[in-house]
């Protein structure tokens, strides 16, 4: 049974097929999802959605869209935690943090929100999601001055070793997808067959992050080629951290699933 900690279920590319994807999930051994919300204006959605299909949900602002939002998001952030706190399928705030790859966006705006976000993280008792790009050491900056003690989850973790560290002594677990799955991706390889393993999840950030086999090059996008992620992915990428570690896909999918409730803790629930 694999956890997927990580899939834009709400994005627009399954509009058309969403409960084909789901579908498939399952059939791939998928059992739970976890889907983040990214801007304030789809928090209900994807609350919604978990609960149509029996997964769970994050609230929180991404970085990526921190230059459209305004404080009147972080209050109703705030009004919604408290409102849905003994929804046993709300498991944390999240995708937040900060992204110093992207141009454009302002680093005092992002700073500002992501803070703000610990804030109410460390009021309501929930982990976090973590955005990590190009960000790492600014995260546990911010982490470590909010004094936040919650954990959770550095999705997509593409940091040294040392930061890697740095993450797990503050409680956190770090995620693995698609990236592991490329040849080239040597760190990342490195931390995935390294670390501790009690560290470790999967996830697809679906419809993104498309593993080596469903990789295409702007020639091949341009000319029509599909390079959309999906959960049901999961076990295959789940398999790839497997053969890096010596598992077998049963002990990976038991050792992820573990971390995956260790990092979110009102999993558990869920999972029976």
């Amino acid at each position: 049974m694999w956890t997927d900690t990580h899939c834009h279920l709400d994005a627009a590319e399954f509009d058309a097929d969403r409960d084909a994807v789901v579908a498939r999930a399952r059939a791939a051994g998928v059992t739970q999802i976890v889907i983040p919300a990214v801007v304030a204006g789809n928090f209900e959605r994807v609350r919604a959605l978990a609960h149509e299909h029996g997964f769970a949900y994050a609230l929180g602002i991404h970085p990526l869209y921190v230059m459209q939002a305004r404080e009147e998001d972080l209050a109703r952030l705030d009004r919604l935690l408290t409102e849905h706190r003994d929804d046993p399928r709300l498991v944390g705030i999240g995708e937040i943090g900060l992204d110093f790859f992207v141009k454009g966006l302002d680093p005092a705006i992002q700073q500002h929100f992501y803070v703000e976000q610990l804030k109410l993280a460390r009021r309501h008792g929930l982990p976090v999601i973590l955005h990590v790009r190009r960000s790492a050491d600014q995260l546990l900056a911010g982490l470590r001055r909010v004094g936040l003690t919650t954990g959770g989850i550095g999705h997509a973790f593409n940091g040294s070793r040392q930061q890697a560290e740095a993450f797990i002594e503050l409680g956190f677990r770090l995620g693995f997808g698609g990236t592991v799955t490329f040849d080239r991706s040597l760190q990342i390889r490195r931390l995935a067959r390294e670390l501790p393993e009690e560290v470790l999840v999967v996830e697809t950030d679906a419809p993104d992050i498309p593993p080596h086999w469903l990789y295409r090059t702007a020639e091949e996008r341009a000319a029509g080629a599909s390079a959309r992620n999906e959960p049901g992915e999961l076990a295959r990428i789940g398999a790839v951290l497997g053969e890096l570690r010596g598992w077998s896909p049963e002990q990976a999918a038991a050792v992820t699933r573990r971390n995956a409730i260790a990092a979110l803790p009102k999993l558990a629930a869920l999972e029976g």
